[in-house]
């Protein structure tokens, strides 16, 4: 029986499980995640999230295990709702909730596929606690080092879905979190200056996590949230950040699943690509503009699409935002998308948006490195505002915080500085100086190389092919050195984020684990790319 581990527990692992076990080919698999409970994922267990903080998929987009996640909700009993604040009534399918409550939706079907695999002839070993430190391909299968011990785990194959990656926490008192993932859920935080380094969802979840220790939201006999500090709390006061100072939108309404794209298609996106690198850009943002206007023509004109550029696009996208003030601008964007929700109504170049970001994606890896850069700049900002719209409910809470005179929001531009002076941290731009007693980075998850893997002896492999990232197929196998093709798949998220700057979300989860399953079944991948050469490497 074929051996395989998969190194952490989270959504790509599970879902790599699910379609492993669904494929019927009884194997011996072993499990890995560092945490106490495997299954729930970083993103969605108690330790780095309070109960007020949203997730932002709802049931209707998340790929279900066995039954979907609304249907799993209703299964749920009175007492399991009501902790959450939950009316059984009000459940629906485009619902956005806690994300804790996600997490145990993936234990609980974890535990399903334990089940399921252990009925249907699987070896299946689940190893919580267990962290692993080394990992080394070998000409005929990889070890494995957990929890540093001296004896290791040899198996056939490995699929690596450790998914996100958070600078280590020390536990110990500061007042700098490198992101809100990294003790910010369990530090006090003391009524002062707060200063936040993004202006995402993620960053209006570390502002909410602040002060809900200084106070509470309420919903007034109008509906209108409202935020009310405790007494002796006046010198709380909060700063979100970022280049332009831009609000993300609420999420609106559309379709779902995707209606198909007329224009930019699959075999559209590969003619293109075919035609060459040199020009690559401009013959995608073509494709972009032929699609809006075909879908949305009286906003293409509206803009005057027609005279727009790859670089001059995003501009005209983020005007509207940049000339108002963003409270201003969130208040009517949040009446605009809740009205177009209660009338299904979509709002076509929105929509259309947002089906283009993945078949944008798949021309990424084939541009050069100077329209890489212009992309990342330009249309890679647009695409992202766009999917990442956030929760209506999370919109209101910044609106609270605004009302309550507790939140406000700084545009750094493009050459701030940010420095550490005694016990504050100090953000110095357009001559101007800010200074906070608490600073919190809350922009995301960034793109890592191979020098950042966390197992030393495969990160020594890659680093000694010239790899600077990981080179990995279509199917996420990893393509050097020659011993871990065919026995690695490499399907954690930050190291994918160079050729695909939008893989985040569940979805993409799931679409990972069923290709990395296929790797394991069906046989590695090469990807239609040159790839380096690189000499064996023990």
């Amino acid at each position: 029986m074929k051996k395989v581990a998969i190194v952490g527990v989270g959504p790509t692992g599970i879902y790599t499980f699910h379609a492993l076990v669904e494929r019927g080919e009884p194997l011996a698999v072993q499990l890995y995640e560092q945490a106490e409970e495997a299954g729930v994922g970083m993103p969605y267990n108690s330790d780095n999230n309070a109960a007020h903080m949203l997730a932002n998929i709802a049931s209707i987009e998340i790929p279900p295990i066995y039954i979907s996640y609304l249907t799993w909700l209703q299964n749920q009993n009175d007492d399991y709702l009501a902790q959450f604040g939950i009316e059984r009534a009000s459940l629906h399918e485009r619902q956005f909730l806690p994300r804790v409550i996600l997490g145990d939706y993936y234990r609980d079907r974890f535990l399903a596929i334990v089940d399921k695999a252990r009925g249907s002839g699987f070896e299946v070993s689940v190893n919580e606690s267990s962290e692993v430190t080394d990992l080394r391909a070998n000409p005929e299968g990889v070890t494995l080092w957990i929890n540093h011990a001296q004896k290791p785990v040899e198996v056939d194959f490995a699929v690596i879905a450790t998914g996100h990656l958070w600078p280590e926490n020390d536990g110990s008192p500061r007042e700098f979190f490198p992101s809100p993932w990294t003790g910010l859920m369990d530090a006090q935080i003391n009524a002062c200056r707060v200063g936040i380094l993004g202006t995402s969802l993620s960053a209006i979840d570390a502002a909410v996590a602040v002060v809900s220790q200084h106070g509470a939201f309420t919903t007034g006999s109008d509906n209108t949230l409202h935020f009310t500090c405790k007494p002796g709390r006046q010198n709380l006061k909060l700063t979100l950040m970022s280049r332009t100072g831009v609000l993300p939108e609420a999420d609106f309404y559309c379709p779902l699943p995707y209606e198909p794209l007329n224009i930019a298609t699959g075999q559209a996106i590969e003619h293109i690509i075919a035609q060459g690198q040199h020009g690559l850009l401009e013959r995608i943002f073509q494709l972009i503009v032929k699609q809006l206007q075909n879908a949305a023509p009286q906003w293409s004109q509206q803009v005057a699409l027609e005279t727009l550029t790859a670089d001059t696009f995003s501009g005209v996208y983020f005007a509207d935002r940049i000339q108002h003030d963003p409270f201003d601008w969130a208040k009517r964007n949040l009446l605009e998308v809740e009205r177009n929700k209660r009338e299904q109504r979509t709002i076509t170049w929105r929509y259309t948006l947002l089906r283009l970001h993945e078949v944008i994606e798949q021309v990424v890896p084939h541009l050069d490195d100077s329209d890489k850069e212009r992309f990342k700049r330009g249309l890679g900002r647009v695409f992202i505002d766009n999917y990442a719209a956030i929760p209506s409910e999370s919109i209101r809470r910044l609106l609270a915080l605004h009302d309550a005179g507790l939140i406000k929001i700084l545009a750094l531009g493009s050459d701030y500085q940010r420095q550490n002076e005694q016990d504050i941290t100090v953000i110095c731009h357009h001559n101007q100086r800010s200074e906070f007693d608490v600073f919190i980075d809350a922009r995301g998850q960034r793109a890592l190389k191979s020098k950042d893997i966390p197992f030393p002896t495969l990160r020594s492999q890659l680093l000694a092919c010239g790899d600077e990232i990981p080179d990995v197929g279509d199917d996420y196998t990893l393509q050097a050195p020659e011993n871990a093709c065919g026995r690695i798949a490499f399907g954690g998220l930050p190291w994918l984020m160079h050729d695909r700057p939008f893989i985040q979300g569940l979805v993409v989860s799931a679409e990972i684990g069923a290709a990395m399953a296929n790797a394991l079944t069906q046989g590695a991948v090469r990807r239609r790319r040159k790839l380096w050469n690189c000499d064996d490497i023990d």
